[in-house]
């Protein structure tokens, strides 16, 4: 495996609530180098919340403890929201499901964007605008200086989620953070998206976690699968070795999956 980005050993997250104690995330353990690792498991199975501890992003009161959870040696449960906030979008981005809900939709596309380089980069305000449409350009937007101008609203699916690929890794980070990218998409439009993320992580050697429920994609795009159920990573294996799994649960996945 390449060179290690991303260290985890024993991480959980766990909610305290008037019954007791609910533990969505329990001793995870796992490195990514700067590869592909999808992580794939039903609803409820803490994929998200994996997702969610790694770039810490779990709401209160949620509880996140780890014996070691390091950003290419940095320790991150020592991190401040001050340090957390200059970290998140420079070196480490998260894509959440659907961009409706994640972009501002009283901010034009293009000053969101540029906003990141600003802030991540010390761009200046032309840098950031000329940054901007590049990035709009990678993600396969034909028209980068139109998208600039228009809200979220005036996007497409999957338009508004090739920008959202475009802010998050514009600061070029290192580590990029997927859940569910492509689920509210059709499937040509998934495969592009699939197609775009590909080759930008590729590009610019990333490290990437693929968070899905659809084992098809994931087999077919990553190259290391987690299996996850009741918050714990049942089984790891290669992608293309999914067929092989043993575990049993892992088995069921596979037999559910339409011909």
């Amino acid at each position: 495996m390449s060179d290690t980005l991303l260290t985890v050993r024993n991480l959980s997250v766990s909610y305290p609530g008037r019954s007791g104690v609910t533990k969505a995330l329990r001793n995870a353990s796992f490195t990514l180098g700067r590869e592909r690792l999808g992580i794939v498991g039903e609803s409820g199975s803490g994929k998200s919340t994996l997702g969610r501890a790694v770039i810490g992003l779990v709401p209160r009161p949620g509880i996140v403890t780890a014996d070691q959870l390091d950003l290419a040696g940095q320790p991150l449960l020592s991190l401040n929201e001050r340090a957390w906030q200059e970290l998140r979008g420079s070196r480490i981005s998260m894509i959440m499901q659907d961009p409706k809900y994640s972009l501002n939709p009283v901010q034009r596309i293009g000053h969101q964007i540029a906003e990141t380089c600003r802030l991540h980069l010390g761009s200046t305000r032309q840098d950031a605008a000329r940054r901007t449409l590049a990035m709009l350009d990678a993600v396969k937007i034909r028209d980068p200086d139109k998208v600039f101008n228009l809200y979220p609203h005036q996007l497409s699916g999957g338009m508004g989620q090739r920008a959202m690929i475009a802010m998050m890794l514009v600061a070029e980070p290192d580590l990029l953070i997927a859940d569910e990218p492509t689920s509210a998409l059709d499937v040509t439009v998934q495969n592009e998206v699939l197609r775009i993320l590909d080759e930008l992580v590729r590009e610019r050697g990333m490290g990437l976690m693929f968070i899905s429920h659809n084992l098809t994609v994931v087999s077919s795009f990553c190259d290391r699968v987690l299996i996850m159920y009741g918050g714990k990573i049942l089984e790891e294996c290669a992608a293309k070795d999914l067929h092989k799994a043993k575990h049993p649960y892992t088995c069921a996945l596979l037999a559910s999956v339409p011909s």
